[in-house]
């Protein structure tokens, strides 16, 4: 976003649900398909009922976030900051290092395990998601770089429509019947599977959608221009339909897993789940399902790679308000001044290393640290929007919201603890 000027608000329906479809767009990556088709393959439709819930919990926690910025004009760090005192920044910029190092080879590796699969030119699967995903990083920065929010948010919606389309027709292929999905939806119940239903309709919930990448809802609001309370009602329309696109896909991936056995791990797991789909709908069943696979993965990425500087150039400019000794104040983040910049390149070159890595490892590694972050997000939305003095009373959270985020907070506690045991 650029210091000099404010932008306007747009109109129109698209530009209404752009901020909600890009942050759907950049949490489903290569970790939901695995997860969605692995969910699919052990415990079937039963458990569609799981993405539905991990969609709301994400909605309610990330309307907080919004509800936060419109009422206070603060984003998120800058109110916890403010609110809770700048040792928040010595403890959260650590963190955002490691959590950008294993994002960052998670989507690389994601990338390149994907158009490797389109495009198998090289003798090992191995080979070409390192080549692969590398030049995925690169064209990446080059993007962002290049056009800003207004070329990302266009070659988004590209991606997006590609992986909501190809995924859902997928899907639709493949249906195992309309009962059995409404009561996979409306009938929650956890298959055992050999004790093990429970873990992955835990980490079905968990991962479905962003961990730390939902905090970026707040940099795509002042880049749309929304910073009045009354636009408090287009951001719940704008995050409902992201999050309905997130659990649609979910779904879809689901109902995909639920057809086949789904054998392999890492970079063979894609390869091997298209050319099943392939001997059971076709060619150009497998080929589409490749394309929206490519479209959630390279989506994911570029959101990843606009959104993630922006967090940290706020904790710069914040951590120089303090070192001046300034009246600490929102901050227009300027997308091409130094501090987002460099971490654009730190964030698209230095994750290159984990190439070399499993990719279920890198996986793991990204999962883990994205479950612990969660806690942390909705204790400090429980107490920042839970007090009339600091968000005004007509925004502070009522008790069934406050009920809501208190089970956020114990669940994404317990994924966590999951997580950090190996159980998950």
């Amino acid at each position: 976003m650029s210091a000099k000027a404010e932008p306007k608000p747009r109109l129109g329906m698209v530009a209404v649900a752009g901020p909600g479809l890009l942050l759907a767009a950049t949490g489903v990556g290569g970790g939901d398909l695995a997860t969605g088709s692995i969910v699919g393959s052990l415990l079937g439709t039963a458990v569609l009922w799981a993405v539905v819930v991990g969609a709301f919990l994400k909605y309610v926690v990330t309307e907080g976030l919004a509800r936060w910025q419109l009422a206070t004009g603060e984003t998120f760090l800058e109110g916890v900051v403010h609110r809770l005192g700048p040792a928040v920044i010595v403890v959260f910029l650590p963190f955002l290092l490691l959590w950008s190092f294993f994002v960052g080879s998670a989507q690389m590796s994601a990338c390149g395990i994907a158009l490797h699969a389109i495009f198998p030119f090289f003798e090992t699967p191995e080979r070409g998601k390192i080549v692969f995903g590398m030049a995925s990083s690169l064209v990446g920065i080059g993007l962002v770089l290049k056009g800003g929010y207004r070329l990302f948010e266009q070659v988004m919606r590209v991606c997006i429509g590609i992986m909501f389309v190809t995924v859902v027709l997928t899907a639709v292929m493949l249906w195992p019947g309309t009962g059995e999905v409404l009561a996979g939806l409306f009938v929650p119940r956890i298959p055992d599977a050999g004790g093990t239903g429970l873990i992955w309709t835990i980490a079905l919930i968990g991962g479905i959608g962003g961990t730390l990448t939902v905090l970026s809802y707040g940099y795509w609001l002042r880049e749309e221009g929304r910073s009045n309370p009354e636009d408090l009602w287009i951001c719940r329309i704008d995050l409902g339909a992201g999050y309905t696109m997130t659990a649609v896909f979910g779904i879809g991936m689901i109902i995909v897993g639920s057809t086949i056995e789904v054998s392999g791990q890492g970079t063979t797991l894609l390869v091997t789940l298209s050319d099943r789909l392939g001997e059971l709908i076709g060619p150009v069943g497998k080929w589409l399902f490749l394309l929206g696979a490519w479209g959630a993965v390279f989506s994911s990425l570029l959101g990843v790679w606009q959104s993630v500087p922006y967090l940290f150039a706020d904790c710069w400019g914040l951590l120089r308000q303090r070192a001046h000794h300034a009246e600490l104040e929102p901050i227009a983040v300027d997308t091409r001044a130094l501090p987002y910049r460099i971490y654009l390149a730190v964030l698209g070159i230095v994750p290159m290393i984990g190439l070399f890595w499993g990719f279920r490892d890198v996986q793991r590694l990204y999962t883990v640290t994205g479950a612990l972050f969660f806690p942390f997000l909705a204790l400090a939305l429980l107490i920042m929007t839970g007090r009339a003095a600091w968000i005004g009373a007509a925004f502070k959270t009522r008790p069934a919201g406050l009920v809501t985020l208190i089970a956020i907070l114990a669940f994404f506690c317990w994924v966590g603890l999951l997580e950090a045991m190996g159980r998950i």
